[in-house]
């Protein structure tokens, strides 16, 4: 999977520059659940499909999810969560490094779906990355959108991927990210933080929350146990004698004893 946020860098930027001649239904700058809800009435299978999401963040980070318009207790990223297409769930991330005590809200807004076996749904969930940059971004008041998207098999660059992140790049000044990204494959999910803040209020607003949407909590991820390694104790030191081959051993001397004193026949 790719990302797309701001822009295109680089000498491909012309390749987007001049966007097709047909009208987009569908732009970025649209208000969030706008285009989720476009897509549920193209019917199929999208509409009460929970779809995985992996929410990564910078370690150390926390991330809270919206439940009855309050977040829930914080879990350290990266946390999984599957999630109605065309719901916006709004998120909370803390415990930020070097912005201790600093909060980001960012929505999700999930707009398709993968298509992967039945029992192995889990496995396949769509990553969503907030990275360092996006949250001191965040934090300064600038406003981020990430397009997530499943690239197309045929336009794919033979590269291998990074294991270490996610793939992303920036749309030029101009540019529509989510045009740009329906241009390079499918676009699944969509990331927005920065810009707002909740209402300092005793009583929970369900517009923030966006009326928290339900979601399917995955447990934890957790390591492994590592399996204890059985102790063999080593074998004595063993002493060898070598034996000269058989027919090198001397054949055994046949002893004689002598007779005892007597009458001589």
């Amino acid at each position: 999977m790719a990302m797309v946020v701001f822009g295109w860098l680089g000498a491909t930027a012309g390749l987007f520059a001049q966007q097709p001649p047909m009208h987009y239904l569908h732009h970025g700058v649209m208000p969030p659940g706008a285009i989720g809800s476009q897509q549920l009435q193209r019917g199929g299978p999208l509409p009460g499909f929970y779809q995985p999401v992996e929410i990564r963040a910078p370690r150390g980070a926390l991330i809270s999810l919206a439940v009855a318009n309050q977040f829930d207790e914080a879990q350290p990223a990266p946390r999984k969560a599957g999630m109605l297409i065309g719901a916006v769930y709004r998120l909370r991330v803390t415990n930020i490094r070097l912005a201790e005590g600093l909060e980001v809200f960012p929505t999700i807004e999930v707009i398709d779906r993968l298509y992967t076996p039945p029992d192995q749904a889990g496995r396949f969930a769509i990553p969503i990355e907030l990275t360092e940059d996006d949250l001191k971004l965040a934090l300064a008041g600038k406003f981020v959108t990430r397009v997530i998207y499943l690239e197309n098999p045929r336009d794919a660059l033979p590269v291998r991927d990074n294991l270490q992140g996610q793939a992303w790049f920036e749309a030029a000044p101009g540019q529509d990210p989510l045009v740009v990204a329906d241009a390079l494959g499918r676009p699944v999910a969509i990331l927005r933080l920065g810009a707002r803040l909740p209402d300092q209020a005793e009583t929970p607003d369900a517009n923030f929350f966006y009326c928290s949407p339900p979601f399917v909590p995955y447990p934890p991820q957790q390591a492994a146990p590592r399996q204890a390694v059985p102790q063999v104790r080593p074998a004595p030191p063993q002493v060898k004698i070598l034996s000269p081959p058989p027919e090198m051993v001397p054949a055994p001397a046949a002893i004689r004893a002598p007779a005892p004193e007597g009458p001589k026949p």
